[in-house]
């Protein structure tokens, strides 16, 4: 809504992924290309377990009428077979993540955009991980395998997996430094209120 805060295009970008996911789900692509894969990134996973259920329930009731046909197998099939979910920090979507898939699901970082968790990124993932229960097997699936898998790529290929953990990759690089800075004018805090009071849809610093 053109008068909407900024704070609803981040909350809404799960659900505004899911009503395109649904659009590619029941478009003629999936049945045409039969091997073409797609990756839905930036949306977050803890809208996917009832999404897929969904699914199935809107093929099972409807699909006598409107004709959708997925080659004798469910929609939450075909999709499970042909798509990747992805997301930055959602414990909710780790929970559920046996409804999902756990091979469907990676990680992203999303750096630089303002959602991303880096330069802490490790941490607030692992975070997510220890509180969502998941094992040794299921973090390397979910941080690097099933990506891997999906694009077809040797992550190893140049440097070994000892070289590329978070502590190897940190220790090559002490004289990075990755202090957040803000860029551009400064914050205009008469700005900020009007935006805050007013639901201004304006960024908050000087024009």
């Amino acid at each position: 809504m053109p008068r909407s805060p900024f704070d609803v295009i981040p909350h809404a970008m799960p659900f505004q992924t899911a009503v395109f996911a649904s659009e590619l789900l029941w478009s003629p692509m999936m049945v045409k290309f039969p091997e073409l894969k797609f990756a839905l990134a930036e949306g977050a996973i803890g809208w996917y377990p009832y999404w897929l259920e969904k699914a199935d329930f809107v093929y099972q009731h409807h699909h006598r009428w409107t004709g959708a046909d997925f080659g004798g197998k469910l929609p939450s099939e075909v999709f499970r077979d042909r798509v990747q979910v992805c997301f930055i920090d959602d414990e909710t979507g780790l929970e559920m993540r046996h409804k999902i898939g756990v091979k469907n699901i990676a990680w992203e970082c999303d750096y630089p955009h303002s959602d991303s968790t880096w330069p802490q990124a490790p941490e607030v993932l692992m975070k997510s991980f220890v509180e969502a229960g998941v094992p040794d097997d299921e973090i390397d699936l979910i941080t690097w395998k099933n990506a891997a898998d999906f694009y077809k790529f040797d992550p190893f290929a140049h440097r070994t997996r000892e070289e590329c953990t978070v502590g190897a990759l940190r220790a090559q690089a002490p004289d990075v430094d990755t202090t957040p800075r803000r860029y551009g004018p400064p914050v205009d805090d008469a700005v900020v209120e009007a935006a805050r009071t007013q639901h201004a849809f304006a960024p908050p610093h000087r024009g």
